[in-house]
């Protein structure tokens, strides 16, 4: 199929490439022309495991191009709408990128397209976005197709995702859609991917209902994580015992410094919001518990760090490792781990930071911190260790090595990834969440 993707940031450049590596014939539209160049080189702007692969393949076969120009996609029978919908002063979610995305694409549809929006947007948006596109050019559809990438696997989340959602208006016009996308998802489809067909409400729920629920389920593991610290129980066992049963299950139930990124928080906020507007504020209100325990875990760890120093950590060394918000990516976005490290500093610290991905992009939020080529220097002569981010590389780290680098064996295991044993055994104070 011929098909456009407007936006070109993380989930605009996975979807893209994606597309044409399903074989369809796919056209790419930023208004960021740096974007576009890098990505018409082959080079992806973000570090995401397999998306370089992808891209190259879809650039060598013909059947990708990137474009500035919105003119381009006239050609194209379905348009993707993947740009970002950032919090906005309130909490609530800016639109103002999907408005002029969709503004700008109108032009340019004919009466048979189908603009499928994949973008995260308050309920309603939908149903608002599809009179505009449908006032404007008589017989175009709009659909919505939420996205559920996990950022370190989005490339396999899209070409093979566990679940297609499809928005679509009731009726004929409904039918045929669903027709369209059951093309461009044929090979999912055909690996016997779940899809379920919904109104333009549900499907705009669906996401922010799902981040919703992770977010509580990690929240709720870390508020036990920090009744486990004042009574001495162990946390990890705790979500062991818990997570066999069925009802619950054991994924997202790992306590640490709790939820970052570019799309949990701010959805949870922008949903409280979307809630209040609607008049039923109180049916999100224990989503505010669920924020305020995830932020209490990062204000934990600092206080952690200064009883670790003997109550002031000016002037001492501490080895930062991992900035990402989670391993496998270079999103620092609203990361626990980059804050952490930016108030230590401020509280007088010497933070020596390191990461495998995110150096260049922390570098961009938090240029006062200390940055290192190698774990191994920021490690040297640090009197506290913080592993906060739990990459395979820090799993992996010799206690006993680490033992010979730093000043003092004193470790933070900010995401329960390290063996407590190998450490403690190593000669160092170890120190878990809730354990």
């Amino acid at each position: 199929m011929r098909i456009s993707v407007i936006g070109c940031g993380y989930l605009g450049a996975v979807h893209a490439a994606s597309m044409a590596k399903l074989g369809h014939d796919v056209v790419a539209v930023d208004v960021d022309p740096g974007k576009i160049e890098r990505l018409a080189a082959g080079e992806a702007p973000f570090f995401e495991p397999g998306l370089p692969e992808i891209l190259t393949e879809a650039l060598a076969s013909g059947r990708i191009r990137f474009t500035t120009d919105m003119a381009e996609v006239a050609d194209a029978t379905v348009h993707f709408l993947a740009v970002g919908t950032p919090q906005g002063p309130t909490g609530a979610a800016d639109l103002t990128y999907v408005d002029a995305a969709v503004a700008s694409l109108v032009p340019h549809l004919s009466a048979d397209a189908y603009v499928v929006g994949k973008s995260t947007v308050p309920v309603g948006t939908a149903a608002r976005l599809a009179g505009e596109v449908e006032a404007a050019v008589p017989g175009a559809t709009l659909v919505w197709n939420p996205e559920f990438l996990r950022e370190g696997f989005a490339v396999q989340d899209t070409i093979s995702p566990d679940r297609l959602v499809y928005g679509v208006p009731a009726g004929e016009q409904g039918e045929r859609a669903t027709a369209v996308l059951d093309e461009v998802y044929a090979s999912a489809l055909a690996e016997g991917t779940p899809r379920l067909v919904v109104d333009l409400p549900t499907a705009e729920l669906v996401k922010v209902s799902a981040n919703a629920f992770l977010a509580t389920k990690i929240s709720f593991i870390n508020a036990m994580a920090e009744i486990a610290e004042v009574v001495g129980a162990d946390v990890t066992a705790l979500a062991d015992a818990i997570g066999h049963d069925a009802r619950i299950g054991r994924k997202f139930l790992n306590a640490g410094l709790g939820f970052g990124g570019g799309c949990l928080p701010k959805d949870i906020r922008a949903f409280q919001a979307r809630a209040s507007e609607l008049g039923v504020p109180d049916s999100l209100a224990f989503l505010a518990d669920v924020d305020a325990i995830n932020l209490r875990r990062r204000d934990h760890v600092v206080t952690l760090a200064q009883e670790l120093l003997g109550g002031d950590v000016a002037g001492k060394r501490v080895a930062v490792l991992g900035l990402a918000f989670k391993p496998n990516s270079d999103d620092v976005r609203d990361s626990p781990s980059l804050d952490i490290a930016g108030r230590l500093e401020g509280l007088g610290a010497h933070v020596a930071a390191y990461d495998p991905e995110a150096v260049v992009t922390a570098r961009r939020v938090r240029p006062e911190l200390d940055y290192t080529e190698t774990a191994a220097d920021a490690l040297r002569g640090a009197e506290l260790v913080l592993v906060l981010t739990e990459w395979n590389e820090f799993r992996e780290l010799d206690a006993s090595e680490v033992a010979g680098l730093v000043a003092s064996p004193v470790v933070v295991d900010g995401r329960n990834c390290l063996d407590r044993d190998a450490w403690t055994a190593a000669g160092f104070t170890y120190r878990g969440m809730g354990r």
